[in-house]
């Protein structure tokens, strides 16, 4: 461990259950662990639904020791508090042992945030200054809380948080997330907000929280204090995302580095699964690096590198390397345009175009089926393509590059340029970028809950495909999500299909594959998507001269 950071001198006193009254006179619940002798230190405090009396026993390859304070998604007490920080742990309102009704990623959430930030930095036991830190629910609190600005809160770590619940987490492209959203509330939640068994919270679980999520298909103003914005943050923050996190929070991460109004911001971005980097001891000198320049005034030089971290993937999730840059996306990337062309390179199987460099001169479009649910009509597509997995037929087109000549990098965001019609109203699409070795076969990643991944994904509903001209970017397409504009049958639009940022260092005699499916691809739980399947027919796509369809993708030259 960098000794230019806070070491281990205190024992630990710990406060259980401590009531910290909120503007409405409701009073959460929270656990403060304190060290001993260490006058008044740094607060760092997380809010969230997943019980602070729950014990998480880690799985034996962590690199932190498992021991009876550590909960899930937060920091372990034991590592922390010994260097001179209150770790505060609050139960959400109506979950554990807090009263009242929840509301995960709420504007109530974050005003009650607020008000135990405040809390914390007026006890005896604090200088003043606070920070926040957690993976997942408890990063995406920080985002919803930075909104409002409060002024005890000095830095932020939100690690793997996704910070707009329409474009992040619900609706990707406008196509319900049913898959995780209805799985994480209904069987993850649930104990959660119940809380002990004996005890009754009859308020905690009447919300109808998922179908408030299901009819909201819109950016509506169901969706205000549940999004970032990012305007209004200007408070010093380390971003932290995973290459893995695609369906869910790598998107948050980003978008918080190109555009919050900090102007002390860090971008990390690794890999691997949804728990293990945070609290490996290479993760947890990074943050402590930061949280001690900015809570404790300690040079410890980490603003003095370049702002942006990556873990270089080179393919199957072994021995990777850190790269540092100065910006994100990268500022020698070379936006390279990979055409459609129907008609399959050599070698190749189950694959009905290339991808090439050459922009091809003939119109030629490519039809597929628009159905994307099984024969049986009795399954959502979303089920079908996770439950039954292999055993059902392959749908939509994919194109391949020729073998590569020589390691080729992409790392960044990613477009697909769609030229499209459809025999039915609406359409919708499904892109999954794939490594294929030498011998045809997949290159996975390791996913956030351990699951084999392809290299990237995105999804687009054509009758969402109004872009935002303001914050569109050539490289990232910005959908308002305000209104549907449909379909008429035969008609050709365009779409701009948002990939998530990737990274990947495809090996020489490696191709590239991009699959456009009407339903979930390969390697998508368990982020599935669903809604009832009326799109019948045939789509199709068009390719060259003038609606000549393309695959944008950051291409990082060799140094």
């Amino acid at each position: 461990m960098n000794k230019r950071v806070s070491q281990p001198a205190h024992d630990i006193a710990i406060d259980k259950d401590v009531e910290i009254p909120l503007r409405d006179g409701v009073r959460l619940r929270a656990d403060i662990f304190r060290p001993k002798g260490a006058g008044r230190v740094p607060a760092l405090i997380n809010i969230g639904a997943y019980q602070k009396d729950k014990p998480w026993v880690p799985p034996p390859d962590l690199e932190e020791k498992p021991n009876p304070y550590m909960n899930w998604e937060t920091v372990n007490p034991l590592w922390w508090v010994p260097r001179g920080y209150a770790a505060v742990r609050v139960d959400t309102r109506g979950s554990g042992k807090s009263p009242g009704q929840t509301d995960p990623f709420s504007l109530q959430e974050a005003l009650d945030f607020y008000d135990a930030i405040e809390w914390s930095a007026r006890q005896s036991w604090c200088n003043g200054r606070v920070g926040t830190i957690g993976i997942s629910y408890f990063a995406m609190t920080q985002w919803l809380v930075a909104n409002l600005k409060p002024p005890s809160l000095k830095a932020m770590v939100p690690w793997e948080g996704a910070a707009d619940m329409y474009r992040d987490f619900a609706y990707h492209g406008g196509l319900f997330c049913f898959g995780f959203v209805s799985n994480w509330y209904n069987n993850h939640m649930a104990h959660h907000l119940l809380g002990r068994r004996e005890q009754t919270s009859p308020d905690a679980f009447s919300k109808p929280w998922l179908w408030d999520y299901m009819r909201h298909s819109l950016d509506t103003d169901h969706y205000y204090g549940r999004q970032a914005r990012w305007d209004e943050i200007d408070i010093p923050f380390y971003s932290a995302g995973n290459w893995s996190g695609m369906g869910l929070h790598l998107r948050g991460n980003t978008e918080a580095y190109m555009r919050a109004k900090s102007r002390h911001r860090k971008l990390r971005i690794h890999a691997g699964t949804h728990y293990h980097p945070f609290y490996a001891a290479e993760a947890r000198e990074d943050q402590i690096r930061f949280l001690d320049h900015w809570l404790k005034g300690i040079d410890t030089g980490i603003m003095d590198e370049p702002p942006v971290k990556l873990l270089i993937r080179t393919g199957g999730g072994k021995n990777y390397r850190w790269r540092r840059e100065n910006a994100w996306p990268l500022e020698r990337t070379q936006w390279t345009k990979f055409y459609l062309v129907p008609g399959a390179p050599r070698g190749t199987k189950d694959v009905e175009g290339t991808l090439a460099l050459e922009t091809p001169r003939a119109r030629k479009p490519l039809a597929y089926a628009a159905s994307g649910m099984s024969k049986a009509g009795v399954a959502s597509a979303s089920w079908t393509s996770t439950a039954l997995a292999g055993s059902l037929p392959r749908l939509g087109v994919s194109f391949e590059t020729p073998p590569l000549s020589e390691d080729l990098e992409i790392t960044g965001p990613v477009v697909l340029a769609l030229w499209v019609s459809s025999e039915t109203e609406d359409m919708d699409v499904f892109a999954t970028m794939r490594n294929i070795d030498a011998d045809g076969n997949d290159v996975w990643e390791i996913g956030q809950q351990q699951q084999p991944v392809p290299v990237a994904k995105g999804w687009l509903r054509a009758s969402h495909r109004k872009l935002d001209p303001k914050l569109s970017l050539p490289y990232r397409p910005y959908h308002t999500h305000d209104e549907r504009q449909w379909l008429k049958p035969g008609e050709v639009v365009k779409l701009d299909v948002e990939i998530w940022p990737t990274c990947m260092v495809f090996r020489k005699g490696h191709r590239i594959r991009l699959d456009i499916q009407p339903r979930d691809g390969v390697g998508s739980a368990p982020y599935t998507h669903y809604s009832a399947d009326y799109n019948t027919g045939e789509n199709t796509i068009y390719t060259g001269g003038s609606t000549a369809s393309y695959l944008l993708l950051p291409v990082i030259p060799r140094t």
